[in-house]
């Protein structure tokens, strides 16, 4: 019997959301640093309106600073894991996870960069079984060439390639859901432009 493939279907209730090193440092290095943040932010508001569980990271603090403010990690009392290699997914990270939702199945995976802790990050997840959506207007990398090849390797190996309004809005895909509206109102204004489309 053919084992049914997964259509990619984000559930509240067993999913996560990441949020990988978006710091200062990267702010003036980054294509479309601003934008990324920004749609990131959106993202993960919708995901606490669903009361979903959210992590954070930051790559060498010490010497790279912390989480932007604009990502909002106070307001919702994230506190952001330090590392120092590629991957999201450190000891005590993924032990944070598996306590507050051990039933966790899927992901969702933004911010910097593409080639490097987004790429690392998604195979180590994909590894361990989860599911991982990355929202394409969420994530980038120093050079467009980067962030689009790494995309593609990605979606090869099995990661859903997605984007924030995609994901917001599959949160609740019913507007008598009693928090479509609260959803809603984050896209009533469309996400900024991350340039993924220009120049193809």
């Amino acid at each position: 019997m053919a084992v049914a493939k997964s259509l990619g279907r984000i559930n509240p209730r067993t999913s996560a959301l990441f949020l990988c090193d978006m710091q200062d440092k990267f702010r003036s290095m980054i294509s479309h640093f601003d934008q990324i943040v920004h749609n990131s932010n959106r993202v993960l508001n919708a995901a606490k309106i669903m009361e979903m569980p959210a992590f954070a990271t930051e790559q060498y603090p010490k010497g790279l600073g912390h989480t932007v403010p604009e990502i909002e990690l106070a307001k919702f009392s994230i506190k952001a894991h330090p590392k120092t290699c590629f991957t999201m997914c450190v000891p005590d990270l993924l032990e944070e996870l598996k306590t507050v939702q051990p039933d966790t199945k899927s992901i969702i995976l933004c911010g910097i960069e593409t080639h490097a802790c987004i790429h690392h990050t998604t195979l180590d997840l994909l590894e361990q079984g989860y599911e991982v959506h990355i929202p394409v207007d969420c994530a980038s990398s120093r050079t467009e060439t980067d962030r689009r090849f790494a995309l593609s390797r990605l979606r090869d190996v099995g990661a859903f390639l997605t984007t924030s309004e995609c994901v917001i809005l599959g949160l609740a895909a019913d507007s008598a859901h009693p928090k479509f509206k609260g959803l809603q109102k984050i896209v009533m204004k469309s996400a900024p432009d991350t340039g993924l489309l220009a120049n193809l």
